[in-house]
């Protein structure tokens, strides 16, 4: 019987562009995705340097924009975060059925930038929903690595054959799948979160 639910943040509650922010640095110089980038990108999404490190490595990669044009081009992956899926899950966390928590890949230019486009008030609401908020710059851990749906379990004394995972990365829910977590790989344009009972 399923107990507990992890959810990711981006393509499960708030809407994402992915291909946009390599839209965006194209006009700087971007081709594709490089060994140093792609390490650069890793190594902030789990909290190994500050933002104006980060900032400042895509500067040197990419001279001709300025730090603000970077960030911009570093937010524009973040869209709308629809008020249903806000009621949804407001609803799911009243029932007091399943604990609930949030288990995302993100880093603190995103997670400031979702503040203050939902506001604080609208972003607190949908932080109360969970009994523990993960992002994986704080934990200096990230998806798919085993390690971190290892130490999600064990903080909170979770069994994993209990607990299920929803995230749009088939790649992060083949590794919660291989633990012994229920998961879902949703398909982002076909399925909802607001789909979720069907799924436990």
């Amino acid at each position: 019987m399923i107990k507990n639910i992890i959810f990711d943040f981006g393509d499960i509650f708030i809407n994402l562009d992915k291909p946009a922010v390599f839209k965006a640095l194209a006009k700087f110089g971007y081709t594709e995705i490089t060994p140093e980038l792609d390490e650069i990108f890793k190594a902030y999404e789990m909290g190994l340097m500050s933002s104006d490190d980060f900032k400042s490595k895509l500067n040197t990669i990419f001279p001709d924009a300025t730090p603000q044009e970077i960030k911009d081009a570093w937010n524009s992956i973040l869209l709308d975060f629809p008020e249903y899926r806000l009621e949804f899950l407001e609803q799911l966390a009243s029932e007091n059925k399943y604990r609930l928590f949030l288990l995302s890949n993100t880093n603190e230019i995103h997670i400031d930038h979702a503040i203050e486009y939902m506001g604080a008030d609208r972003f607190n609401k949908f932080k109360a929903c969970f009994e523990k908020f993960y992002l994986s710059h704080e934990i200096n851990l990230r998806k798919p690595n085993k390690d971190i749906y290892e130490f999600v379990l064990s903080e909170n004394n979770l069994i994993a054959k209990e607990t299920f995972f929803v995230d749009d990365t088939k790649e992060n829910t083949d590794t919660s799948s291989a633990l012994g977590i229920k998961s879902w790989n949703l398909i982002v344009g076909k399925e909802d979160i607001t789909q979720l009972k069907s799924k436990l």
